[in-house]
């Protein structure tokens, strides 16, 4: 009898979990429980949101030059977050001390290395470092360990311990969407993920020699020694990196930033990176379709007389803008979108590809134009756009439809970035998306 009534108990309990849903639910389609906090609102820290749009890209003005390589068209561009000014020296200092002390802690091993949530070994960030990264001094034998990472003796200059740039390594994987959507799940071979992963190894740190070798006959030595180490230009921005240091530096910012979210059961965001051509000119102009330059024009001179880029004015009147070299990131007036410096003190890295007459062929819709040069490609090939002109440029190249190119792997005293981070919904002041 009691194994009787045990067995209806059973049934009975299964039929009121069935009625519910097996989840709580009570059968109705009310999508999945438990997910991520997500807030369409965020405004990540230094940047600014830049809403969806469409303008006309290409020349706004005489195109003195008679280059045709920007011809006129309407382009849509979908909304994004863009940093309000270019990456800074001590920004990018962030991650180097980031690499800096990630190698240290896998030489240094034992406690400074424990299991992560994967299973495989991970950094323990609790752990110090015992080292004074200045001087090269240290009171215990981690000193000892980490030596590999300064310059020998031989090298130094008047024996002060500097880190050898060549040992900050940073290895990083990106994945290649368009690669991988020519195939299909229909496919008789389809392709394991993996195929279309591709990983580098880079040094990371910038080449302060740009500023000698940049200009010959010139003296800018005190640049290649002070720009980015000395605090007086923490707040100027990066300069002598490459195109793959900058995708490196996002991938970093990417994968700090989610990891921080995911910690704290938040959703994470899409990856932070180097804004198209036509992104960034849509961004440059804040709005004003057909403008010259971000404030509008047709001037570079306001009704005071005064200049309002950092670039070079007449034959070359270098400090008459209130900078000789760059100037702080936040010189000037923002534009409408509350981006500085988007003409001049630095010209800025894309993630384009530099052909001469793209606007020809590119599609109207969020266009995007890219090639992944390998090493062994000819130089031809490793063009990429950068747009807004610099503080050696004379006023031609700060107009909003200009652009030029730089090799991907070459680094200039006058060319820096900035990130794009995809926003993801569909504006952030509507409340129906």
């Amino acid at each position: 009898m009691n194994k009787l009534k045990f067995s209806l108990i059973a049934v009975i309990a299964v039929l009121l979990a069935s009625c519910k849903g097996g989840n709580g639910t009570d059968g109705q389609l009310i999508g999945a429980q438990d997910r991520p906090k997500w807030d369409n609102n965020l405004l990540p820290y230094g940047m600014v949101y830049v809403p969806s749009g469409v303008f006309h890209a290409g020349p706004s003005d005489q195109d003195v030059n008679y280059a045709f390589n920007t011809k006129m068209k309407q382009l849509s561009i979908v909304g994004f977050y863009m940093d309000e000014t270019e990456i800074t020296n001590n920004e990018y200092r962030q991650f180097v001390e980031y690499v800096r002390d990630s190698i240290a802690h896998q030489m240094l091993g034992g406690d400074h290395l424990k299991e992560g949530d994967n299973g495989k070994q991970a950094i323990n960030w609790d752990m110090p470092i015992d080292m004074d990264w200045t001087t090269g001094n240290s009171v215990t034998e981690e000193g000892s360990q980490l030596e590999p990472m300064f310059y020998s003796e031989g090298d130094r200059i008047n024996g002060k311990k500097d880190i050898d740039p060549k040992k900050l390594e940073y290895a990083y994987t990106w994945f290649k969407w368009k690669e991988a959507a020519q195939q299909r799940p229909t496919d008789k071979d389809v392709k394991p993920r993996s195929a279309f992963m591709e990983k580098k190894k880079i040094s990371i740190y910038p080449d302060e020699m740009v500023w000698i070798r940049d200009f010959v006959y010139s003296y800018n030595e005190p640049m290649t020694r002070s720009y980015f180490t000395h605090p007086a230009y923490d707040d100027y921005p990066v300069v002598g990196v490459t195109w793959d240091q900058c995708n490196a530096f996002c991938n970093w910012r990417t994968l700090k930033w989610n990891d921080y979210r995911t910690n704290q059961k938040e959703a994470p965001l899409d990856q932070f990176r180097l804004p198209t051509e036509y992104e960034w000119e849509y961004a440059a102009r804040g709005g004003r379709n057909l403008s010259p330059y971000p404030w509008g024009g047709p001037y570079i001179r306001n009704t005071k007389g005064c200049l309002l880029a950092n670039f070079k004015p007449g034959r070359g009147n270098y400090p008459e803008d209130g900078g000789f070299y760059t100037v702080n990131a936040k010189s000037y007036w923002p534009n409408d979108y509350g981006l500085y410096n988007m003409a001049g003190n630095v010209a800025e890295w894309t993630s384009t590809a530099y052909e001469d007459d793209a606007n020809a062929f590119i599609h109207d819709k969020q266009p995007d134009f890219r090639y992944d040069a390998k090493e062994e490609d000819p130089n031809v090939l490793k063009r990429k756009v950068i747009r807004g002109g610099s503080w050696k440029d004379i006023a031609y190249f700060l107009q909003c439809g200009t652009k030029s190119y730089e090799y991907q792997d070459s680094a200039k005293s006058y060319v820096g970035f900035r990130c794009l981070l995809p926003f993801m919904g569909r504006s952030m002041n509507d409340f129906g998306n």
